[in-house]
Parts: structure tokens; C-alpha cells; sequence
């Protein structure tokens, strides 16, 4: 049985959290084994995200059953104020240490920086953030991947590489032919109509 946490707080960017979401529920649904994804927050009270999406947690930090995997989105609220938050960031730190992996999404990587979980380790976060991550120190940020594996933490690029990391995390763990099912069970196959490195 696997137990992804997928934390979520004030400001977080939805898709951050929503696309490894849909990746984690739907490996469970075909995996039939009691897997299962939590949200969890510091308080029990709607959480509001980053584009105004409102979300109920499932577990507050005090409160919540053994992760195997915990997943940290990214946002403003990664960024500026939750890695100012020390409930928060022991908590990270905690919980990575129990986990069996760490998974983060966009500027997450700054609150596994906070929190110790990326310090040392070869990370990536959203390009347009890089640079400020970098400048942290302790970290060594890989600009031209999407993901980046360094032992058991993953972190990746912003929004759909999250859903990207998330599917190499379920083959990682279950097997490359489960995370194919889980891939053409969401229809997962991007193809954009415009493509960002076009020139305007």
C-alpha cells in the first residue's frame, strides 16, 4: 500500500498539486491495492490557492497517517511565505525523513530548500526562479531538465512537468508498465496548440 500526502496551503499554484494528484489517485484506482492521496494542511480550514481555488484538506499536519511519499507544490505562498513558516518547515523536514520519497513542483523546491530536504542535492524549479533558488546556496539547480532525481527526492520545472515527475515517481515505485496505464488512463500526451519557444 502506498500513501502519497500532498501538502497545500495559502497561495499554493493548483496545478502544482492537482496534476500529481490526478497521477497518485488514478495509480491507485488501477493498482486496487489500498493505495491512496491525502491533502494535508496546517489547519483543518479551507485552503485558498494561488488562482482562487478553494480546497478542503483531508489531515492537518498533527493528523495525517505514515507517507511514503510527500509531495510539496509550489506558488507565491512556496515561495514567500511558507518557508518562513518553522510549523511548516518541521514538519517537512519530518515527514521527508520518514518518507520514502519527496516530490516537489515548481517553486516547492524552495520549501524542501527551507526545510533542508534539497540542500545538497541537484534540484530544478521553475526557470523563471532559478536564479533565486540558486542564490540560496547549498543547492545545485539543473536548468535543462524538466525533473531531477537526486536520491530520493525529486523535484521538477513548474505545472506539467509536476504531472511529468509524478508518472516517472508511480513507474519508479510500481513499475514502467503501471505508469503507462496511468498515462493512457488520464490521456496524458501533450500536444500544445502553441508552442512557448516560438517566437511571438
Amino acid at each position: 500500500m502506498t500513501t502519497y500526502g500532498l501538502l497545500v496551503f495559502d497561495d499554493a499554484e493548483e496545478l502544482d498539486f492537482v496534476g500529481p494528484w490526478e497521477v497518485f489517485t488514478v495509480s491507485a484506482r488501477l493498482r486496487d491495492s489500498g493505495d491512496r492521496a491525502v491533502l494535508i494542511a496546517e489547519r483543518p480550514s479551507p485552503v485558498r490557492c494561488n488562482k482562487g481555488l478553494r480546497v478542503l484538506p483531508d489531515h492537518t499536519l498533527d493528523d495525517h497517517p505514515p507517507l511514503d511519499v510527500l509531495h510539496v507544490p509550489g506558488g507565491q505562498g512556496a515561495r514567500t511565505v511558507q518557508p518562513h513558516n518553522a510549523v511548516v518547515t518541521d514538519w517537512i523536514a519530518k515527514a521527508a525523513a520518514r518518507a520514502e520519497w519527496v516530490h516537489a513542483v515548481c517553486t516547492g523546491t524552495f520549501l524542501l530548500h527551507a526545510a533542508g530536504p534539497a540542500r545538497g542535492r541537484r534540484v530544478a524549479t521553475h526557470r523563471s526562479h532559478e536564479d533565486t533558488l540558486e542564490a540560496l546556496g547549498d543547492v545545485t539547480v539543473v536548468r535543462d531538465a524538466r525533473y531531477v532525481v537526486d536520491g530520493n527526492v525529486v523535484t521538477s520545472q513548474g505545472v506539467s512537468a509536476g504531472i511529468d515527475s509524478a508518472l516517472w515517481l508511480v513507474g519508479r515505485i510500481h513499475g514502467r508498465e503501471h505508469a503507462r496505464r496511468v498515462r493512457r488512463t488520464i490521456q496524458y500526451d501533450p500536444a500544445p496548440p502553441y508552442l512557448a519557444d516560438e517566437p511571438l
